[in-house]
């Protein structure tokens, strides 16, 4: 076996520590960047209900003078003197009740404070590529072997898959749910998973180790950005139904985020390539058992739970299709799916013994 090398494991850990600080950053503009949208939707529909104050006070004094100096046959609101007074339309607020100067305004402020936000981010994740690749480097194999691994790496690649859905389609609103996750995986890694540069276990020492624990990983990412999404439909569909019953906008931050149809729409894309990855990684796993341990399937508990998440989403998938199980309803079957990811990779690896104990904590 290759030899630990101690100073490229040193130099990962503290890569990690400054890829956290920018993630943290980053999360800070993004959430910067929400704040300066709510201000200037605020300041817009202010000043939007001074001018209609202001014009229907002016029409009613202008009426009113017409009307003290009328004569006879003369019809109010015509002639010189009578012309009503007319909004401007720059008086109209633009979508959700913004004023074009506010929207200018805060476009302007956005780009700039988005666009850190963004930059952060790139900065963020490629620092912590470094640290992941040096972390391989010093264990002499791919890095994800414990827990430590997987979530770094793992935290890596949903940065990375974000920064790639950037290209394609304007979300940074979800910047502050996806960086925050990827910040908090970080956290957990370097503070309640860390695992000092070892060898594997020779259950783990096999090719398959990279094939069905890459596909893991880019499964896993994936589903963490449809994870954020789904919330976020939730809270967008309780808004569109709190304003459809005529209640006052409370949420005005929420005008930045897309309807929930479009949102559960683009979930959905997202959720079945995420799906075909997870099937991958189930089939490949049993391959890999088979190899290892001489049988596909032996109902360990990892293997019950792969199987459960991979339920779920079938469920999610067949019901979103064909039964017509859309809206929140959609939106909780998602969340329920990563919850499962989720108890996958923390509770069972933590607290449940089997042939896929080798989490790496506390060792």
């Amino acid at each position: 076996m290759p030899e630990i090398n101690e100073g490229f494991a040193q130099l990962s850990e503290q890569l990690m520590l400054v890829a956290g600080l920018a993630y943290a950053v980053a999360f800070c503009a993004y959430a910067w960047d929400l704040v300066t949208f709510n201000q200037a939707v605020k300041k817009g529909l202010a000043d939007q209900t001074a001018s209609q104050t202001a014009v229907q006070h002016s029409e009613s004094a202008v009426l009113a003078g017409v009307g003290a100096r009328g004569t006879a046959g003369q019809d109010l609101g015509s002639g010189p003197q009578g012309r009503g007074v007319r909004p401007s339309s720059k008086t109209h607020g633009g979508p959700d009740g913004i004023t074009a100067g506010d929207s200018m305004r805060y476009g302007k402020e956005r780009r700039v404070v988005a666009r850190v936000a963004v930059a952060l981010t790139v900065v963020a994740a490629v620092v912590q590529g470094f640290a992941v690749l040096f972390r391989g480097l010093a264990a002499g194999r791919v890095p994800w072997g414990n827990m430590y691994e997987f979530c770094t790496t793992g935290s890596f690649v949903v940065a990375v898959v974000f920064l790639i859905v950037l290209t394609r389609r304007d979300l940074r609103f979800l910047g502050t749910f996806v960086i925050g996750l990827v910040l908090l995986m970080v956290v957990a890694a370097s503070v309640s998973f860390w695992t000092p540069v070892g060898h594997l276990v020779p259950a783990l020492q096999s090719y398959w180790l990279i094939i069905h624990v890459s596909i893991a990983v880019m499964s896993s990412a994936f589903f963490t950005i449809t994870f954020a999404m789904s919330v976020l439909q939730l809270l967008q569909a309780r808004r569109e139904v709190s304003i459809a019953s005529g209640k006052k906008d409370k949420a005005l931050v929420m005008r930045l985020v897309p309807n929930a149809l479009s949102l559960e729409n683009l979930s959905y894309r997202i959720n079945g390539i995420a799906f075909v990855g997870w099937t991958l990684t189930l089939m490949f796993g049993a391959i890999w058992a088979e190899k290892a341990w001489g049988r596909f399937w032996g109902w360990d508990t990892k293997e019950v739970w792969t199987f459960v998440i991979w339920v779920v989403y079938a469920g999610y998938l067949h019901a979103r299709a064909t039964k017509g199980w859309t809206g929140t309803r959609a939106a909780w079957l998602s969340i329920v799916g990563y919850l499962c990811v989720v108890f996958n990779f923390t509770i069972v690896n933590m607290y449940f013994s089997g042939l896929h104990s080798y989490a790496g904590v506390g060792s």
